[in-house]
């Protein structure tokens, strides 16, 4: 590359319509990609939105399979000219066909995620959980303590549920604003996320989902209002564990709730 092109694109500015904001910190970019080290040699691992590369020159360190997904055109000649040896593909994540990038071999997610799509990427590794064992990205760190609130919290939530349902989560470390070229409006946070071993048997995933969302969706009332809802007449409303609200129940208890609502409308047909 032109060594004149090689700089102008390195001093390149973040783009809003991105939502890019590009670290600055190698120690951080070294703690969040040792948060996958444990995973074996050799294991495949795709980088989202790796933008100038901070993160990919400290997960090339770990000997793994490491490809990158970024949409803007123009990082990828800084990219291909840091990262020779890497495949890099041009286009948008969550336009993906996630079942070719590593063909249909489980992989690791990791990434400093765009904030303006940071809940889709995991709503859609969610979608494929069956081939993504392990998660590691930083968001902003209200959606990343909503991703990991447990029951109890204001943060529990709709996308909460969905996580935990497949995931357990942990927080990694918390990043501040001026670890970031240009700081973000928002604090940041890293988490982790690994595949539970054990699953969750639901007999009805749309109804759960649908459960799920309408519950949140009137978090102020109590359970028993959501329910009314799928079975307007039933004894099974007169429970008393119908009078929490949704935040007071854990995600075992949703599942239990759907599926016990789900062998209700069985009977029913």
């Amino acid at each position: 590359m032109d060594k004149c092109l090689f700089l102008r694109l390195s001093n390149m500015k973040a783009k809003k319509s991105f939502g890019q904001h590009f670290l600055n910190n190698d120690l951080i970019a070294e703690e969040i990609a040792m948060a996958i080290s444990d995973i074996s040699l050799n294991a495949n691992v795709l980088e989202i939105g790796p933008g100038k590369g901070m993160l990919t020159k400290q997960l090339i360190k770990l000997n793994k399979n490491l490809k990158l997904v970024e949409l803007d055109r123009d990082m990828i000649p800084i990219l291909k000219n840091k990262f020779p040896s890497l495949e890099i593909r041009q286009e948008d994540f969550l336009k993906t066909s996630l079942e070719e990038v590593f063909d249909g071999e489980a992989f690791c997610l990791i990434g400093n995620y765009p904030y303006n799509i940071s809940s889709q990427i995991v709503f859609k590794m969610l979608d494929f959980e069956h081939l993504i064992p392990l998660m590691v990205g930083m968001f902003q760190k209200e959606v990343a303590e909503r991703i990991i609130s447990g029951p109890g919290s204001k943060k529990f939530g709709v996308i909460s549920v969905f996580t935990q349902v497949h995931y357990s989560g942990e927080l990694i470390l918390n990043v501040g604003k001026e670890q970031f070229d240009p700081p973000p409006k928002v604090e940041s946070a890293v988490i982790k996320l690994v595949r539970k071993k054990e699953k969750f048997k639901i007999d009805n995933p749309k109804l759960f989902r649908s459960i799920v969302k309408q519950s949140f969706g009137t978090r102020r009332k109590m359970i028993r209002k959501c329910i009314k809802s799928f079975i307007p007449e039933s004894d099974f409303l007169k429970q008393e564990k119908l009078n929490l609200r949704p935040e007071s129940l854990s995600t075992k208890n949703f599942v239990d709730l759907s599926n016990e609502v789900n062998t209700i409308l069985e009977k029913r047909k």
